[in-house]
């Protein structure tokens, strides 16, 4: 897909592509190190390249990033007398080793700018300033090492360090956050750059959806460059996939969609690609200016300003800003007056005629509709079978041989080293024929408390219940009645891992696991054990033998069926499957399953869990784009799983014979199981009389010319046309794009005006002239046009 989101990206105004580099993706074990496939890092900055633009390179090594353990590998916490980001000599020289290793694979391709490549910049460390009070007197040491040793390494571009206050010469310190527009680099030498402009926000299971208005967004962007800015970076741009088992948090989503512009699966989200784009045409008409001017800024009212670059050859451009996030102003500026809506900011390239407003947007909006397709596979040719299971059924508790026993607990994660998600803990204990509990029909209460992050409570091999975690807090307390028998019960305790830590203060000392477990209701009192000898067995036997990949399918007996058992705990499912038809993006519909993981062709789909999020939560169907953002702005989804649809890349299908395979840990139903193909199924499109015109290849606007008058455009996906104009109203139109309805004024040749332009057509334009539109039905109404269309 690379080559294909880097185009995207170009197209969108993009000029640089920023990316990390994830230690624990290229050194998964000490020494042996990792540049194949999705960790082909030459390969991607060479596409970069090859594409004409520019390369961030963000070396860190700790990068956070919503990455498992922020991106730093679990065996180096392992490493005798080793302490993460402060001043440690074992972390400082596996750091540095690291560094050089990538620096020099850099400079070995010659991909560094003063080579002739793409990279203009690199960052060391990341966002550390905020977290030196944690670190105490080994912080501030560690950082000055950390900028001297990347300095060290002479690569001939500069240095970044983000958050990082007081980056020495010539470091130069960045700004994250979702609005830069104030930020003062640390010296008068240093440009004002903006490493992580957030478009959206992460997603963690069992939570609503952020969104960030574009909006907002496009105004963040124009005071950045308004106030000085050199360069801004969307974080992210497109945020892609967390596949396997890379996703941090805990807790955070497979999908790492960002509400980007770009949008998971590869598509461009509209509007907010298209109002970015014509955002980033409009700074870039006035790139020389805004370099090599001087600034002069103007105070037109109390949150409102003006901007104004111009050169000693009389080239001018402006910003007019109206950082009012309630009332629209009128701004008097160089003697004209111009509407200024509330929190936005029209950018005017010639400080005369404005032709782009942040608040604006022109851009069409994509209908989305995830088209479900069930699982099917091929008998013989084109003949359509139905579809076959195999299914194995993992033990409950200890399978083989335990690993070791002792008594109480131990830290999940010092357990596994995160080599799996899992650690059985097992135990047993009497109950005697004369419990009260087994006679009067009382039912005891297990109680488990636990670091985090999930369990499964069985007895004597039956499910009795799961607890998880909330989100950031992933301790958790958790409650189930238990059916026990007159002597022997077997304890069996399945914990669960879901992405480790990514950041914070010492984050890499985050345990997890269980660290009580009680059983209430008899009538000697609680029964503790806690201080029980515990077995341990690590992982599960089908990861053991690999079930998942081709060379491990038949490390186990498969019972076939094609009436799989359904809400069954701990099963693994495996089938033959036909790709899905057409080109679009395909995602793994699992509405219907519990939590667990998934596989195609040995392909890590990565971790499913389609937790709903509270009925109760601040979701609204609107949003104010206007005023200050914030990640519990703008939510939706309450009530519905966090996450339904898991992305499968196109390019991991064979034409025939694609093995499934679904580790189901605590029940559901398989034969619901889907595959969604991602479409656009059609368009909406909004403009005014009064938005900016669309044309930048030629600053002799003129308000008064009819030809520079909004355009409306409207464009469907390849191989598909405008086949249905649902809505048309010229006028004043109400609702929004898949509610729109006529207003008080609407011009009655609307629909067949655009049926003329647009039906049967890939594309269309329709100006809002008055060839286009005479007669106007209502004067004194500033008029909109809103447009609906299917595409088929």
């Amino acid at each position: 897909m690379w080559p294909g989101l880097v185009a995207a990206a170009k197209e969108g105004g993009i000029d640089v592509i920023e990316s990390y580099v994830f230690w624990n993706g290229h050194e998964p074990s000490q020494g042996n190190y990792n540049f194949e496939g999705r960790y082909d890092l030459v390969k991607f900055v060479k596409i970069v390249r090859d594409a004409g633009m520019y390369m961030i390179l963000r070396i860190g090594p700790f990068v956070a990033a919503e990455w498992n353990f922020g991106g730093i590998p679990v065996w180096l916490h392992y490493v005798p007398g080793t302490v993460f980001r402060t001043n440690n000599e074992p972390f400082k020289a596996h750091m540095k080793n690291f560094t050089t290793l990538i620096v020099d694979l850099m400079k070995k391709e010659k991909l560094f700018f003063n080579q002739g490549g793409p990279i203009i910049l690199s960052q060391i460390e990341n966002e550390y300033g905020d977290m030196e009070w944690a670190y105490g007197d080994g912080a501030k040491p560690y950082a000055m090492w950390a900028a001297n040793m990347a300095l060290s390494q002479n690569i001939g571009v500069p240095w970044i360090m983000c958050q990082q206050y007081d980056a020495p010469d010539p470091v130069i310190n960045t700004c994250n956050s979702f609005y830069c527009d104030q930020f003062t680099p640390n010296s008068v030498n240093k440009p004002k750059l903006w490493t992580e402009n957030w478009p959206g926000w992460f997603q963690t299971f069992g939570d609503t959806n952020p969104h960030r208005p574009p909006e907002d967004i496009a105004f963040s962007v124009a005071r950045f460059f308004q106030k000085g800015g050199s360069l801004q970076n969307y974080y992210m741009y497109h945020g892609g996939t967390n596949f396997g088992r890379t996703s941090g948090g805990p807790f955070i989503t497979t999908s790492y969609d960002y509400d980007a512009p770009i949008d998971e699966y590869g598509l461009p989200r509209l509007p907010k690609w298209g109002h970015l784009k014509e955002l980033h045409k409009a700074i870039k008409s006035s790139e020389h200016v805004l370099l090599y001017g001087k600034v002069t800024t103007i105070s037109t009212g109390p949150l409102q300003e003006a901007h104004v670059y111009a050169d000693s050859s009389g080239t001018c451009a402006a910003f007019i800003a109206n950082m009012d996030d309630k009332t629209d102003k009128i701004i008097n500026f160089q003697n004209r007056s111009y509407h200024v809506p509330a929190w936005s900011v029209s950018i005017l390239p010639d400080c005369k005629n404005v032709i782009f407003n942040t608040a604006k947007v022109s851009s069409q909006t994509s209908i989305i509709d995830m088209t479900i397709e069930s699982l099917q596979v091929s008998v013989s040719g084109q003949e359509m079978g139905n579809l076959k299971w195999d299914v194995f059924t993992e033990k409950v508790g200890v399978w083989g041989k335990a690993d070791f026993s002792t008594r109480g607990f131990v830290d999940h994660i010092n357990t596994t080293k995160d080599l799996t998600d899992y650690l059985w803990y097992t135990t047993s204990f009497f109950v005697e024929e004369n419990e009260d509990t087994l006679h009067n029909g009382s039912i005891p209460i297990l109680a488990i408390e636990s670091k985090g992050h999930a369990v499964q409570a069985f007895v004597n091999q039956e499910l009795q219940g799961s607890g998880y975690g909330n989100g950031s807090k992933s301790s958790f307390k958790f409650k189930t009645p238990v059916h026990l028998k007159a002597g022997k019960n077997e304890i069996d305790l399945l914990s669960m891992t879901v992405g480790l830590q990514n950041g914070g203060p010492h984050y890499d000392s985050v345990g997890a696991g269980l660290t009580s477990v009680k059983i209430y209701g008899f009538r000697n009192g609680t029964v503790d054990l806690s201080p029980n000898v515990w077995n341990y067995k690590i992982g599960l036997e089908g990861e053991h033998l690999t079930i998942y990949e081709a060379d491990g399918l038949d490390n186990v007996k498969w019972m076939s069926t094609s009436n799989p058992p359904k809400n069954q705990p701990l099963t693994w499912y495996k089938a033959v499957v036909n790709p899905p038809s057409g080109t679009e993006p395909v995602a793994l519909d699992m509405k219907y399953m519990g939590k667990g993981q998934a596989w195609l062709n040995g392909e890590p789909i990565g971790r499913y869990w389609p937790r709903k999020s509270s009925i109760h939560g601040e979701c609204s169907s609107t949003c104010d784009y206007r005023g200050k953002f914030s990640p519990t702005k703008c939510r939706t989804g309450c009530g519905d799983p966090t996450q339904r649809w898991y992305h499968v890349p196109r390019s991991w299908f064979q034409p025939t014979g694609n093995i499934l395979v679904i580790f189901e840990e605590k029940g559901g139903d398989p034969t619901q199981i889907s595959f969604s193909r991602r479409l656009v199924k059609g368009a909406c499109s909004f403009i005014a009389e009064d938005y900016p015109s669309p044309r930048f290849d030629s600053l002799n606007i003129s308000s008064n010319n009819d030809q520079d008058k909004p355009i409306l455009h409207l464009n469907c996906p390849e191989g598909t046309r405008i086949s249905t104009i649902e809505f048309a109203s010229y006028g004043n139109p109400i609702g929004a794009c898949g509610s729109y309805q006529r207003g008080s004024c609407h011009h009655p040749e609307s629909m067949s005006v655009v049926e003329q332009a647009c039906l049967n057509k890939k594309e269309c334009n329709v100006s809002l002239t008055k060839e286009t539109f005479d007669n106007d039905p209502c004067p004194d109404v500033t008029k909109m046009f809103a447009v609906e269309v299917a595409c088929g």
